[in-house]
């Protein structure tokens, strides 16, 4: 069995069109013995118009864009695209492969030509599956640079060897080889098939977004019981607190057992608790807390902003 790494570059990308031009990849042995190694440069057929993940800033491929015209268009390189990738002998890989998979199948339908079918792994998915870290996406540029791999970012070819060196190094580490790799992360293959993709995925990954979706439903819940306790509370017109306006973190308000409690005695010595940022006096945060809303406190000048020490001291008072 070969092992084929491909990456994609893409001169546009819309909602339903992505114009390729550039597509990298790497064919080696189960031993990672480079066989071959190609960018293939492609007439895009449209202009430039690059961004980033969220469509704000420019991004510009290491080619020469005046190159791209000398080349034939993605249906004259499909063949051989086609044959490379479902060739029931090569095992396939990319990284954040998902998109490169629907670039793929959206030039199948601009050009009208028959869709691609062929299993594929994603060694995004691999490494942060290894690292036992979902709550972030970790690229190339990130991962290779703790492996020592030189390459050059968005140049198809390169990124495929990158792409390479990062199932390397993961086999290695866990004393497997490339088609052992995925069952020993307890990760499915993807697919692609007249026209319909399934992602691939991993056992650990599956427990993560159940996980995630518990915690977001747990906080759902005690954000909706503060809110209540909230609304019934009353102010006194006296005590230590008189004219103090609170204002948890989202951590710490998120904590009703710890939260309400506080909210409870903020109001028997006279002080009042908002749930806008803007009124407060006191913003109350654990150390080292670096969420949004306690960096928008930080900016606010003249707010006194102390940690639960801070805070059993005021209400000793």
């Amino acid at each position: 069995m070969n092992l084929v790494f491909f990456d994609i570059e893409c001169a546009s990308v819309h909602k339903n069109v992505a114009k390729i031009c550039a597509f990298g990849y790497v064919v080696c042995d189960e031993q990672f013995n480079i066989i071959k190694r190609e960018d293939i440069l492609i007439n895009p057929k449209g202009g430039f118009h690059l961004t980033d993940r969220r469509g704000e800033k420019g991004l510009e491929l290491p080619y020469d864009y005046a190159e791209f015209k000398k080349h034939p268009p993605f249906p004259a390189v499909y063949p051989f695209i086609k044959e490379l990738l479902e060739d029931k002998n090569n095992l396939v890989f990319g990284h954040a492969i998902l998109n490169d998979v629907k670039y793929l199948d959206l030039e199948t339908r601009r050009f009208k030509l028959p869709p691609f079918d062929f299993e594929f792994l994603d060694s995004q998915i691999m490494y942060m599956t290894h690292v036992g870290d979902f709550s972030r996406q970790f690229g190339l540029e990130y991962i290779t640079a703790n492996l020592n791999v030189e390459f050059t970012p968005h140049r198809a070819a390169d990124d495929a060897y990158a792409t390479m060196k990062i199932v390397e190094e993961l086999c290695r580490l866990r004393g497997v080889d490339a088609p052992s790799l995925a069952r020993d992360l307890g990760i499915r293959r993807g697919r692609i098939r007249e026209h319909e993709v399934v992602r691939p995925d991993s056992s650990a990954f599956d427990a993560y977004v159940t996980e995630r979706e518990a915690a977001r439903a747990r906080r759902s819940r005690n954000r909706t019981k503060f809110y209540i306790y909230l609304s019934r509370r009353k102010r006194k017109k006296s005590g230590s607190l008189l004219g103090c306006v609170f204002t948890f973190s989202r951590n710490i308000e998120d904590d009703i057992d710890v939260s309400i409690p506080f909210v409870g005695a903020i109001y028997e010595r006279g002080g009042t608790y908002s749930q806008k940022l803007e009124s407060c006096t006191v913003y109350v945060c654990e150390q080292n807390d670096s969420t949004v809303r306690t960096q928008n406190a930080v900016k606010r000048e003249g707010l006194r902003i102390i940690d639960i020490n801070g805070l059993k001291e005021l209400l000793s008072d």
